[in-house]
C-alpha cells in the first residue's frame, strides 16, 4: 500500500506499463512459444529490457517504502531549501536543490506534499542508479565471457542477465544505499551520477569512431561538473575512469604506463578539487581585491577582467587546438569547459544568497563569502599528511593569510587565519589522532590505551587508524550491508549468523538483520572469478571500491566521536562489491556446472541461487527500511515550536534539533512567529547579523551590541575572564562598556585585542512591576528583583556575548527559550531561571528553591494534554529508528517530570492524567519502554495507577534480567550491566515505598542472581 501518495491506480499504471512493455516482446504469438522467442530476441533488446525491469522493481521498492515527510538530520534543510531555493550549509547542494524545486511543484500547492515529493528525486535517483549497475554488470561480464564474433548461446545471455539481476537486487536491498534512497539527501542523487559516470565510460570503450567517443568523454565531463552540484563525492572516480582509457588506447599494458595513468588521473582530480572548485573563485577574487584596492576601480571590476582573460584563454585554446589538429587537446579542453558548464549550478548559491532569505548560510552573496563557502571554512581543517597529535602545546601563535571583507569603496582587513608552531616531535607525519576536543581526546585514550599525558607516537597513530577509523568507520559498515547487522542501535557491530544468546532488546529490535554473510562469499567469489578471468577490469572495479571506501577513510581523516553513524558516506564503495556480487553467480556455474552437464540448466540454476541472496536481504531489511506513515520527526519539531509562546526566541543546540523546525517553518509555514536561533551558529557574525533582520512573523532580535561588534576578528570574538574583582557587575552596564569601546575592559593576547569581563559574576535588575504584568510567572513563585549568574570556564564565546545581549536587551519583553541541548551549550549559569513549559526551558526571573524542579506546571499541562502532536506514533507497524526512538524519550520524560510536580503539589488527579495519557500516546507497542517508564513507577503507584506500574515493571525486570544474563555469560561489566541492575534497584525500591513487599521481593531475587 502506498498510504496517501502513490494509489493504487498509479501503482498499477506503472505495472501495466512496464509489464505490458516486457510482455509484448517475450510472448509474441508469432513466435513459438517462450522459450524460441526469449532466445531469438537480440542480446541488446533483452539487456535493455531487463535493466528496465529492475529499474521498476527497484523504484517500487522504494516508492513504498518512501519517507512521507522530513526525516531527521539535513533532510528536513534540503527540503525546505529546495522548496525556497535557499542556501544550505556548506558547500551546498545546489543542483540538487534546482531539481527538489522541480519536484515540489508536483505537491500541487498541498504543502504537507513537499516533503514526500523532494524525497522523490532520491527514490528516482536510485532507480536509475540500479539501471546503470544492470547495465554495467552485464557490459562487463559479457566482455569476459562472450568473444568477439561469437553468438550468444541462451545459456550465455541467461547468465549474464542473471549477474545483472543478482547486482541490481542486492544493490537495491543493501542496507545503507536503501537507507539514502528513501529520504531527501544528496547520497541518492550521488550514487545516480557515480552509476551513470561508470557505465558511460563503460559504453565508451566499446565506440570505435573516435569522434564519437570523444563526444562520449565531453558528455561524462559534463556529467561530472553537474555532480559537483550534488556531491563531491563522484569525483573520486576519476582514477578507475582513468584506467578505462588507458586499457583502450594502449595495446601493450605496461606497469610504468599503469603509474603514469594514475599519476594524471590523480592531478585531474586535483586540478578539479583544489583548482576548479575553489580555486578560480578564489583567484577572482585576488584579481577583485587588486583591482578594487590598488587601482581604485569600482567593485566587480576584478571578477569581469578575470572572467574576460579566462574565457579569452580558453576560446585561445580551442581555436589553437583546431587550427593544429590536436585532437586530444581540445577534447581536454572541451572537456574542462564542459565541466565548468555543469559545476555553473552554484551560481544559485550566489544569486539565492543575494536576496537575504532566511535560511542563508554563511552569507555566500560576494566573491569573498562565497569562496568560504565553498572551502567548508566554518568546519575548520583536517591534517592529511602532517599535522600535531590531540595533546601538542603550540609554541606560539603567527598570522597566516588575510580574510577581508567589504567596507565602503573598498576591501578591507577583517580577519587573519591563525597558525601554529609547535615543538619538535609534536607535528607528525600523517597524523590520525589530531583533534584537542575534550571528548575527542577522551576517546582517543580509550581507543589507544595511551595514559594521561603520553604523546602518540606513529604507530599509535596508524593504530587507530587500523582500529578505529577502518576498523569501526568503515569495515564495521561494509559488514552491515554484506554480512548483518546487530541492531540499529549506535556503533551496533556486524553478525554472520544469529547469536542464540543475544539480550532481549537486541533481539527485538528490527534494525537486526542476518544475512548468514551470503552477499559477503558471493561478492568474494565474484572479485577472485574476476581477477582470474578479466584482470583489466578486475583492476578497474577494485581502484573503484578502494577510492570510494579506504582511500575515502584516509582523505576524511575522521575524529573519534561522530554524532551519527557514517556508513552513507561510503555507499559507492558498496556499490563496486555488488558488481562482484554479480559476477559471482559465474563463480557459482563454473561450480555447479561441475556436475551439471547441461550449461543450460547450470546457468538457471547459478541464476536462482543468486538470487536468493537479494531475497534474504529484503526480507530481512524490509521491516527497518519501511519508513511509510512515519511522521514523528516533524510532529516533534511542532510540538518543540508549540511549547512557546507566540513571538517566542528559541535556542536550539545544533542541527538535529534545527533542520526539522526549519523545515515546518519554512515549508509547512507553522509557527513562523517563533525566532529559532542554533547556537552552533551563534559564533559567527553572519549568523548573528541574519537575527537583526525580520523573518516572517519574526520580529528581528533586539541586541544593545551593532553588527561591528559581532565582526568576526573583532574584540568580541572571545570575552576573557580577567576577575579583577570578585563583585558581581552589571550586565547591562559592561554591554554599555563595550558598545562604548571602553578601553578598561581590553587587553592584547599576542597577536590580537579581545575584550575582557572583569568579574565572573554578573547581575540584571528587574522591573518586577512590568513583570507581573505580563502574567508569565506562575502565581506559587516569586518574581525575582534582581537575576544572577556566572560564567563558565574561562571566557564567553560570542555565542555567549549575544546571548548575554539578548536578555539585557530584551527585558523579558519577548519570551526566551532553551531546549535541552542549547541550555547545557551556554556559558552563563542561567538554569535556575529556566522553566520547563513542555520540550522547552523559558528564561523569567522566578525566585527559586535549590530542590524546586523548575516546571510551570499549567502551561505544561496543558501543552502535553492539549496542543502536543502525535501523529502515527501508537501505529505498530510503522518503525522507528534509534534517532526517533530518543526523541520520543525527550517527550516521554517530559511526562514524567510534569507528573512528578504535580504530585509535589498535592494535584493527584491531574499527575494521574498526565501519566496515562503518556503511556497513551506513546505506547510501548512502538516505543518499547524505557528507563524514563523505569522512573515513572514510582510516580503511578502514587497515583493509583498499579496496574500500568507492575506492567511496566514486569516488562523491564524481563529485559534487564536477560541482558543482565547475557552480561555475566560474556563477562561485561561496564555501563550495561550498571544500568541494568540500577534498574531493578529503583523498582524494589519504588514498591517497597508503596507497601508491596511481594512485587519488590520478586525483583530482589533477580538482583541477587547476578550478585
Amino acid at each position: 500500500m502506498i498510504r496517501n501518495r502513490l494509489d493504487f491506480r498509479r501503482l498499477s499504471k506503472l505495472i501495466k506499463i512496464v509489464s505490458g512493455f516486457c510482455l509484448s516482446e517475450l510472448f509474441d504469438k508469432r513466435k513459438e512459444g517462450f522459450n524460441n522467442a526469449f532466445y531469438s530476441m537480440k542480446y541488446q533488446k533483452i539487456n535493455v529490457i531487463s535493466g528496465w525491469v529492475f529499474f521498476a522493481i527497484s523504484l517500487i521498492v522504494y516508492v513504498l517504502t518512501v519517507e512521507p515527510t522530513a526525516s531527521f538530520w539535513d533532510c528536513g534543510e534540503f527540503i525546505a531549501t529546495s522548496f525556497k531555493l535557499e542556501v544550505p550549509h556548506p558547500p551546498g547542494a545546489p543542483f540538487f536543490l534546482l531539481i527538489g524545486r522541480l519536484f515540489s511543484f508536483l505537491a500541487g500547492g498541498d504543502l504537507e506534499q513537499v516533503a514526500y515529493w523532494v524525497n522523490m528525486v532520491s527514490v528516482l535517483s536510485s532507480a536509475f542508479t540500479i539501471l546503470f549497475l544492470f547495465w554495467s554488470v552485464t557490459h562487463l561480464c559479457r566482455k569476459f565471457f562472450v568473444k568477439p564474433g561469437e553468438e550468444d548461446d541462451q545459456y550465455k545471455t541467461i547468465l549474464v542477465m542473471g549477474a545483472g539481476a543478482v547486482a541490481a537486487l542486492a544493490f537495491t536491498f543493501s542496507d545503507s544505499f536503501w537507507f539514502s534512497a528513501v529520504e531527501a539527501e544528496v547520497y541518492g542523487m550521488s550514487s545516480f551520477f557515480t552509476a551513470f559516470v561508470f557505465w558511460a565510460i563503460l559504453k565508451w570503450e566499446n565506440i570505435e569512431d573516435e569522434s564519437d567517443a570523444n563526444k562520449w568523454l565531453i558528455f561524462i565531463a559534463y556529467m561530472m561538473g553537474l555532480s559537483i552540484g550534488v556531491h563531491l563525492l563522484n569525483l573520486v572516480t576519476i582514477p578507475a575512469l582513468a584506467l578505462i582509457v588507458y586499457f583502450k588506447r594502449y595495446k601493450e599494458i605496461t606497469a610504468t604506463g599503469i603509474v603514469a595513468t594514475l599519476g594524471i588521473s590523480a592531478a585531474i582530480l586535483l586540478t578539479i578539487l583544489i583548482g576548479v572548485i575553489p580555486g578560480l573563485p578564489s583567484l577572482a577574487a585576488r584579481f577583485e581585491i587588486y583591482f578594487t584596492n590598488s587601482f581604485g576601480a569600482p567593485f566587480y571590476t576584478g571578477i569581469i577582467v578575470f572572467l574576460v582573460l579566462f574565457i579569452s584563454l580558453l576560446v585561445f585554446g580551442l581555436w589553437y587546438s583546431v587550427k593544429m589538429k590536436m585532437v586530444n587537446l581540445n577534447t581536454l579542453i572541451l572537456g574542462f569547459m564542459f565541466i565548468l558548464i555543469g559545476n555553473a549550478s552554484y551560481t544559485v548559491v550566489l544569486v539565492r544568497s543575494t536576496f537575504n532569505p532566511p535560511i542563508d548560510e554563511n552569507n555566500p552573496e560576494n566573491i569573498l563569502t562565497y569562496v568560504s563557502y565553498l572551502k567548508r571554512e566554518q568546519y575548520g581543517d583536517r591534517p592529511l599528511f602532517k599535522g600535531a597529535h590531540y595533546n601538542a602545546s603550540p609554541l606560539k601563535s603567527v598570522k597566516g593569510s588575510t580574510v577581508y571583507m567589504k567596507k565602503g569603496d573598498r576591501y578591507v582587513e577583517k580577519d587573519f587565519k591563525m597558525k601554529y608552531e609547535y615543538r619538535d616531535g609534536d607535528e607528525v607525519l600523517f597524523p590520525r589522532m589530531y583533534s584537542s576536543q575534550p571528548s575527542h581526546i577522551q576517546a582517543y585514550k580509550q581507543i589507544s590505551g595511551l595514559p594521561e599525558g603520553a604523546k602518540p607516537k606513529f604507530t599509535d597513530h596508524f593504530g587507530f587508524l587500523i582500529n578505529h577509523q577502518l576498523g569501526k568507520m568503515y569495515f564495521r559498515y561494509f559488514m552491515w550491508n554484506f554480512s548483518g547487522r546487530e541492531s540499529d542501535e549506535k556503533d551496533a557491530w556486524f553478525e554472520f549468523i544469529p547469536i542464540t544468546e543475544q539480550a532481549d532488546d537486541i533481539k527485538e529490535n528490527k534494525g537486526r538483520n542476518i544475512y548468514f554473510g551470503l552477499p559477503l562469499i558471493l561478492g568474494l567469489l565474484g572479485m577472485f572469478f574476476q581477477y582470474r578471468k578479466d584482470p583489466k577490469n578486475f583492476a578497474v572495479t577494485g581502484l573503484l571500491f578502494f577510492l570510494t571506501g579506504i582511500a575515502l577513510v584516509l582523505y576524511l581523516n575522521s575524529p573519534p566521536v561522530e554524532p551519527r553513524e557514517r556508513d552513507y558516506i561510503y555507499t559507492g564503495s558498496y556499490y563496486a562489491f555488488a558488481i562482484w556480487i554479480g559476477i559471482g553467480v559465474f563463480a557459482l556455474f563454473e561450480i555447479i556446472s561441475s556436475f551439471l552437464k547441461n550449461k543450460k540448466t547450470a546457468a538457471i540454476v547459478a541464476t536462482l541461487v543468486g538470487l536468493i541472496i537479494p531475497g534474504i536481504m529484503g526480507a530481512e531489511n524490509w521491516d527497518d527500511h519501511d519508513r511509510s506513515d512515519r511522521y514523528f520527526s516533524i510532529e516533534a519539531a511542532k510540538n518543540y515550536l508549540d511549547s512557546c509562546a507566540p513571538n517566542a526566541i528559541l535556542f536550539t543546540g545544533g542541527d538535529n534539533d534545527t533542520f526539522p523546525l526549519w523545515y515546518v517553518q519554512e515549508v509547512e509555514n507553522y509557527r513562523t512567529d517563533v525566532r529559532v536561533i542554533v547556537l552552533s551558529y551563534f559564533n559567527t557574525d553572519w549568523y548573528i547579523d541574519q537575527m537583526m533582520r525580520k523573518a516572517y512573523e519574526s520580529d528581528p532580535i533586539p541586541f544593545t551590541l551593532t553588527n561591528d561588534h559581532y565582526i568576526q576578528g573583532g574584540l568580541n570574538d572571545a570575552v576573557f575572564v580577567s576577575e579583577r574583582t570578585e563583585k558581581p557587575i552589571n550586565a547591562r552596564s559592561f554591554l554599555n562598556a563595550i558598545k562604548n569601546n571602553s578601553k578598561s575592559l581590553q587587553f592584547n593576547a599576542g597577536l590580537s585585542n579581545y575584550n575582557s569581563t572583569p568579574s565572573r559574576s554578573m547581575f540584571l535588575g528587574v522591573d518586577s512591576a512590568s513583570v507581573a504584568n505580563m502574567g508569565v510567572v506562575p502565581g506559587d513563585m516569586n518574581i525575582a528583583k534582581r537575576i544572577n549568574w556566572s560564567v563558565k570556564g574561562r571566557m564567553l564565546e560570542k555565542k555567549d556575548l549575544a546571548i548575554l545581549d539578548i536578555i539585557v536587551t530584551n527585558n523579558w519583553k519577548r519570551p526566551v527559550y532553551f531546549n535541552t541541548t542549547s541550555l547545557n551549550q551556554v556559558n552563563l549559569t542561567l538554569d535556575k531561571y529556566a522553566l520547563q513549559e513542555g520540550l522547552t526551558y523559558r528564561l523569567l526571573p522566578v525566585e527559586r528553591r535549590a530542590a524546586d524542579a523548575g516546571v510551570n506546571t499549567d502551561v505544561m499541562y496543558d501543552n502535553l494534554m492539549n496542543n502536543f502532536h502525535w501523529k502515527g506514533l501508537d501505529d505498530e507497524s510503522v518503525y522507528y529508528s534509534e534517532d526517533y526512538r530518543n526523541f520520543c524519550l525527550n517527550h516521554r520524560a517530559s511526562f514524567g517530570t510534569l507528573a512528578e510536580n504535580l504530585i509535589a503539589e498535592g494535584d493527584m488527579g491531574r499527575a494521574k492524567e498526565v501519566l496515562l495519557h503518556g503511556l497513551k500516546v506513546i505506547p510501548h507497542k512502538t516505543i518499547p519502554y524505557d528507563n524514563f517508564n523505569v522512573a515513572m513507577i514510582g510516580s503511578l503507584l502514587t497515583v493509583g495507577a498499579n496496574e500500568e506500574a507492575k506492567e511496566i515493571a514486569e516488562i523491564m525486570s524481563k529485559r534487564a534480567q536477560s541482558t543482565l544474563r547475557y552480561c555475566q555469560k560474556n563477562g561485561i561489566t561496564g555501563r550495561k550491566r550498571q544500568i541494568n541492575l540500577y534498574i531493578l534497584i529503583q523498582m524494589v525500591r519504588d514498591f517497597r515505598i508503596a507497601g508491596d513487599n511481594e512485587t519488590a521481593l520478586k525483583f530482589e531475587e533477580i538482583i541477587n542472581e547476578f550478585e
